[in-house]
């Protein structure tokens, strides 16, 4: 395997991980908001900062990890 390939597959997961949380932390704030999770009858407020997160994670993390990829390999 050359090392670029190990590189690559390395980004590539931690790429497929960040948007793997998001989505994880996306349907936790779904469950907080809607189900008995936290309090009986669900608790909207904390739910919506939770899907906020979330989305802010699934959304923004891959494109940060890409900018900082491409400022080491200018290095």
């Amino acid at each position: 395997m050359n090392p670029d390939d190990a590189v690559w597959k390395r980004r590539f997961a931690l790429f497929a991980l960040a948007r793997i949380s998001g989505l994880a932390l996306f349907f936790l704030g779904m469950t907080i908001a809607f189900s008995a999770l936290v309090r009986p009858g669900g608790h909207l407020p904390l739910g919506l900062v939770v899907i906020g997160l979330g989305l802010c994670d699934a959304l923004l993390g891959p494109v940060l990890l890409r900018q900082h990829w491409e400022r080491t390999d200018r290095r």
